[in-house]
């Protein structure tokens, strides 16, 4: 059996840290690396080696890895920090969510230097990733994704990975995805925002939809929320929508509802966190639209 690569991975979260910690369990040679230092000692505690820079992490490893809490953020770093000390034959694998229009501009730059990216977003939260089941969305090189592909079954588990086209269509079919959970999302808090604007009890709606058929289980799970006090915290994927609209521009397509979502939110206070950042609460937007014309 061949060595396993030497994997250097930036960006140790609640996403990274667990896939880090899941590599270094399954034997592969890790350099971590993070902003925050606190974030390093469970990757030192398994066994792992905690770079001190992003250049030294790249000059130390066969493949880097990236878990970033931002497109931005990913940019940035694969573009200043990352790719002026990369070397030929490197694979850089992003599990982070990017604008696709970003993840192709730097997958071409990379192969200018004679390295691989491959996009590999992921969905599942840091549950999925701390038990290595989580469903992964694969862009890039296929020959070279098929070779990695025993890291990332290690990271994500073999059951949900697809390999979905050249650079930057992993990212395209993350954006599907999100889109399909926030639109979703969306639609049924303003179903139920005319319930309760028009005067009905948020509980009284809940009982009536009851749980027989598909729509109504994920709609009378989002009414609980709302009953529970929790209407507020029902995420949207506010953080992301540009991300999905700029893509959609660059292609020459509109996102209608998308976009007059983003616009909704974006009108608001940022009153929830949203991935750590602040953010508008769709809900409370819809429902403080009534209580200002009743008072």
């Amino acid at each position: 059996m061949s060595q396993l690569p030497t994997v250097g991975f930036i960006g140790l979260g609640a996403m990274g840290g667990a896939m880090a910690c899941n590599l270094l369990a399954a034997g592969y040679p890790l350099l971590g690396y993070d902003l925050k230092a606190e974030l390093t000692t469970a990757i030192a505690d398994a066994g792992g080696r905690i770079a001190a820079t992003i250049a030294e992490l790249v000059q130390g490893s066969e493949v880097i890895a990236t878990s970033l809490p931002s497109s931005q953020a990913w940019v940035t770093v694969a573009e200043t920090e990352i790719l002026p000390h990369v070397r030929l034959g490197q694979v850089l694998i992003d599990f982070g969510t990017v604008t696709p229009p970003e993840t192709r501009r730097l997958a071409a730059l990379f192969a200018e230097k004679g390295v691989t990216l491959l996009d590999a977003p992921v969905s599942g939260g840091p549950g999925g990733a701390q038990k290595a089941a989580l469903y992964l969305f694969l862009g890039g090189d296929e020959a070279a994704a098929g070779k990695f592909l025993p890291l990332l079954h290690t990271v994500a588990g073999p059951d949900h990975i697809t390999y979905c086209g050249p650079a930057g269509c992993g990212q395209v079919v993350k954006g599907v995805n999100q889109l399909m959970m926030g639109l979703a999302e969306a639609a049924y808090l303003e179903a139920l925002s005319f319930g309760v604007n028009s005067g009905v009890d948020a509980a009284v709606i809940e009982q009536a939809l009851g749980n027989t058929g598909r729509w109504r289980v994920d709609i009378n799970r989002t009414a609980q929320r709302v009953v529970a006090g929790e209407g507020e915290n029902v995420g949207v994927k506010f953080r992301e929508l540009p991300y999905f609209l700029n893509a959609a521009a660059e292609a020459g397509f509109e996102l209608p509802i998308t976009e007059r979502l983003h616009a909704f939110c974006d009108a608001g206070e940022r009153v929830v966190i949203d991935d750590n950042r602040p953010a508008p609460s769709f809900w409370r937007e819809l429902t403080e639209q009534a209580a200002n014309i009743d008072g």
